[in-house]
């Protein structure tokens, strides 16, 4: 590794970006603005999607508690989601494989598989973390009501559009910085009655736990979702089912140990993943799953902060459902929030905004063109000898010597 950030071959000595956030971001950058229609179309149908998935996974999980206290294990429900994630995985990759061409490389062969798992080993560290955050959902439904856990969810833009410059070197516009700083006002502004009227949110144990836990719940799955963007983009030429039977593997394998853990210390009679399920349950398991799958096509064909904005538009949805279903009140300071966080939307992917942005845009077509300038010029050095050599008359003396010989 060279200090510029190159690799050298050792055997050509020729240079190359080393892969990284880096190389992904100016990859990003160059061809966002040249999305096929298919691709707009993908990314239109994904935020539908998510909007419906994610509005109601709160609502699922509330109506999943019997007197306020869940029956099942959360463990459980996230074990069978991934089971569910890897069944799915493994269809789309049989028919994925009975598409292919003749000629193209075996996707199901051993060879492609192992080598596959070597390069996407990275899957493991956000299949930890969102194991991890699976259950947080669960522990923010004792202390929120639905429509709060979604709008606290949102405050995870901001804290992944930090990680995103961090680790993949991606750049915001200073009006997308300041739509992100509003998200998190109008978030701030529904978050004025966020606890149960009967709890006091500076006197009891219970409130410092729900602030512990929803730091948690912020930084945790924003962590995961940055390094699940960085490893599928990272080898985007892998299989998106394959790169999914990885993680989902992973997240089964973490949860299947929770449960081994939780059976050790509660018995054997924990063990038992089906145990105190009902409908509600297996319907949250399904949309889990469905939400899961449809996250891993945002992050590898479209990016993190446009899964997070989606997410938030599911806000409205599941605070209409929770007041209808549960007699929940949508107070002023929700439409209000809710209003903040629409204006902040528009602001974030306005054209002004990326108009700001196009300027790195340009730069990163300077330096590709000074590259290829810089690979022209090592050339240039070799044609004046050869160009002298070319050009040399040959004189009589000069003739003579050949024909001698």
């Amino acid at each position: 590794m060279l200090e510029d950030g190159m690799i050298e071959c050792s055997n050509c000595h020729s240079k190359l970006p080393a892969p990284g956030g880096k190389g992904i971001s100016r990859a990003y950058d160059k061809n966002r603005n040249k999305t096929p229609p298919k691709h707009r179309a993908l990314k239109v149908l994904l935020v539908a999607g998510d909007c419906i998935l994610v509005g109601l996974q709160p609502i699922l999980v509330y109506m999943s508690k019997v007197d306020g206290s869940f029956k099942f294990s959360p463990i459980s429900v996230n074990f069978l989601t991934e089971a569910a994630k890897v069944l799915f995985a493994i269809i789309m990759l049989l028919s994925q494989a009975k598409k292919q061409n003749k000629g193209d490389k075996p996707l199901l062969s051993i060879s492609t598989f192992v080598q596959a798992f070597r390069n996407n080993v990275l899957l493991s560290i956000p299949a930890l973390l969102y194991a991890i955050n699976n259950y947080l959902k669960f522990i923010m439904q004792l202390y929120f009501n639905p429509a709060t856990v979604k709008m606290l969810s949102n405050l995870k833009v901001l804290v992944i559009a930090v990680l995103l410059k961090i680790i993949m070197r991606r750049r915001f516009s200073i009006i997308q910085w300041e739509a992100l700083a509003l998200l998190l006002i109008g978030i701030s502004v529904n978050q004025l009655k966020s606890l149960p009227e009967d709890t006091n949110a500076l006197g009891l144990p219970v409130a410092m736990g729900a602030y512990l836990y929803t730091l948690m719940f912020v930084t945790v799955p924003s962590l995961a979702s940055v390094f699940n963007e960085y490893a599928l983009k990272s080898q985007f030429g892998t299989s998106i089912y394959l790169q999914n039977l990885f993680l989902y593997g992973y997240g089964a394998i973490f949860n299947f140990i929770a449960i081994v853990g939780t059976a050790v210390l509660k018995g054997p009679n924990s063990f038992d993943i089906l145990q105190g399920h009902s409908k509600s349950t297996m319907f949250l398991i399904c949309n889990n799953a469905a939400q899961g799958i449809l996250s891993s096509f945002f992050f590898k064909y479209a990016d993190t902060i446009l899964k997070k904005y989606s997410s938030t538009v599911a806000t409205i949805f599941t605070g209409i459902a929770s007041a209808a279903l549960f007699g929940h009140t949508l107070t002023i300071n929700f439409i209000l929030g809710i209003s903040i966080v629409f204006i902040s939307m528009h602001q974030f992917f306005s054209p002004l905004a990326k108009a700001e942005d196009e300027m790195p845009d340009k730069r990163i077509e300077m330096m590709d063109a000074q590259d290829v300038r810089l690979k022209e010029a090592s050339y240039v050095n070799i044609t004046p000898g050869a160009t002298k050599d070319a050009s040399h008359p040959v004189g009589p003396d000069e003739r003579q010597m050949l024909l001698r010989v």
